[in-house]
């Protein structure tokens, strides 16, 4: 559909729909979980090798290889492991659900607003929220927010309270016997958590508090994995990797627990292609995939939300319901996607 000054929202914004703190851990053991202490960080200071690759004067002269292996690759790191009677780690945080989705947190054109609640309140009467409900609710029971932590544990159990002035619900989840490949499990716990995260999502003013406690058997002493810090500019004698902690006790950034509960975009195009799927991606509005270097979402094959929200919050329809579940997963997200109207 063309732009025109009439219905072009330069300044718009919407506000997560999904709102996570901090992830806090602690240690205990498989054998009596009610007794946790929390994970401090410890600095290490270490002797490392040269590994990187070298100039082909160097590497093709043994003496001068020789020289540069010599030299003392000293670093000072973070580091977080359990205690020695400790083999279990738990990670504790809270998820906020909240609706009001149909209304632009700041928006300032009454046409694009207007239009644009109609399709959102069309979504949710045809919809309802219940697939990315769904998709939200496995990656909480599957675990996938324990990101490295999740490898190689042997046991992972995901315990769920849900509650507002109404609601007080419990689950308890074997992450283990839950894919990170799909969302096609069938279980009923997840469907009811699902529910609870739909009505949600769907309501106008209406919240649930998600209070979600993982404890994963890695291993007695074992080192675990918090956030690490971005530090950009590390000045020389300063620590090569920074790890993160909340007074003290080592956490997890509240953006990258996030970060793993969106990815539930199985509807881009590579996802089909067993030679170029990577699984499920976060819902991003290029479907960027950082580690990877890629985006999965292009304004070239016309598949980034931009290409899709423009027309369908004027009122056209899109061709396929994964289509609008990406757009309105993008949504929930949120974030800042006005657009010029020159």
């Amino acid at each position: 559909m063309a732009k025109n000054d009439n219905n072009t929202a330069s300044v718009l914004a919407f506000e997560k729909k999904l709102v996570l703190s901090d992830g806090y851990m602690y240690g205990a053991t498989w054998a009596d979980r009610s007794q946790i202490s929390p994970l401090a960080l410890k600095e290490k200071s270490v002797r490392g090798t040269i590994s990187n690759r070298l100039k082909a004067a160097v590497k093709n002269d043994p003496a001068k290889l020789n020289a540069e292996v010599e030299k003392a690759n000293l670093q000072r790191v973070d580091a977080c492991s359990l205690d020695l009677d400790q083999d279990t780690l738990n990670l504790q945080f809270t998820v906020k659900v909240l609706g009001g989705i149909a209304k632009p947190s700041a928006c300032n054109n009454a046409n694009f607003k207007k239009s644009y609640s109609e399709a959102a309140n069309a979504y949710i009467e045809k919809h309802g929220f219940t697939e990315l409900a769904l998709r939200y609710a496995t990656n909480i029971a599957n675990a996938r927010f324990l990101w490295r932590n999740r490898v190689g544990a042997e046991k992972i159990e995901v315990n769920v309270i849900a509650k507002n002035s109404t609601i007080n619900e419990s689950w308890t989840f074997d992450a283990t016997q839950i894919s990170t490949r799909h969302f096609d499990t069938q279980d009923a716990n997840i469907d009811q958590l699902a529910n609870i995260i739909a009505q949600a999502l769907a309501s106008e003013d209406d919240f649930i508090l998600l209070e979600i406690s993982c404890f994963a058997l890695m291993g007695r002493a074992q080192e675990v994995y918090p956030s690490e810090e971005l530090v950009l500019d590390k000045g020389k004698g300063q620590k090569s990797k920074i790890l993160y902690h909340v007074n003290e006790v080592a956490a997890m950034h509240s953006q990258k627990l996030g970060n793993a509960l969106r990815t539930i975009d199985t509807w881009y195009s590579d996802y089909a292609d067993p030679e170029l799927s990577v699984g499920p991606i976060a819902v991003e509005p290029y479907g960027a995939v950082t580690n990877l270097g890629k985006a999965f979402r292009t304004p070239k094959d016309k598949q980034d939300f931009y290409t899709f929200f423009d027309g369908w919050a004027r009122g056209e329809t899109l061709n396929r319901a994964e289509d609008e579940h990406y757009v309105m997963a993008t949504l929930v997200r949120g974030g800042v996607f006005g657009e010029s109207d020159k």
